[in-house]
C-alpha cells in the first residue's frame, strides 16, 4: 500500500503490527493480535514524535483497517485511537467486534458471549 509522497503501510506479521514509513524510515505502528476467537485485537498505535501533526495516524489506521477488511478477517477495537477512527470512517466490508465499553478510552474488558 503506497501513495505518491513515499507514504508507505506495510503489515508486519513478525512484529504483530502495520507500519507506516515516510521512505525507509519507520514513521509509526498500529500493533493487533489475534485472540482466541481468531479476530484481530488492535491495542496501540503509536506515531513517531518527528511525524507528528501530519495526519499520518489516520493513515495508517485507515489503511491497515482496509487490508484487514480485505483479508476478511474481524477487527477488535481497544486502542483509543483506532476506536475514534471507527466511530467517525466507514471501512468498506470490515467486519467489527466492539467490546462493550469500547469508548474513546477503549476497553480492556471483552464481552462474555466471546469469552
Amino acid at each position: 500500500m503506497s501513495d505518491d509522497v513515499g507514504i508507505t503501510v506495510e503489515r508486519n506479521d513478525a512484529k504483530g503490527r502495520y507500519e507506516i514509513r515516510q521512505g525507509d524510515t519507520v514513521a509509526g505502528f498500529t500493533l493487533f493480535r489475534g485472540d482466541d476467537q481468531g479476530r484481530l485485537v488492535f491495542p496501540h498505535t503509536e506515531i513517531d514524535p518527528a511525524f507528528s501533526g501530519r495526519g499520518l495516524g489516520s493513515v495508517l489506521v485507515g489503511r491497515a483497517l482496509a487490508d484487514v477488511a480485505a483479508r476478511g478477517e474481524t477487527v477488535v477495537p481497544v486502542c483509543p485511537f483506532v476506536v475514534k477512527y471507527l466511530q467517525s470512517h466507514d471501512v468498506d466490508g470490515l467486519q467489527v467486534r466492539w467490546r462493550p465499553t469500547a469508548d474513546a478510552a477503549g476497553s480492556d474488558e471483552i464481552d462474555a458471549a466471546d469469552a
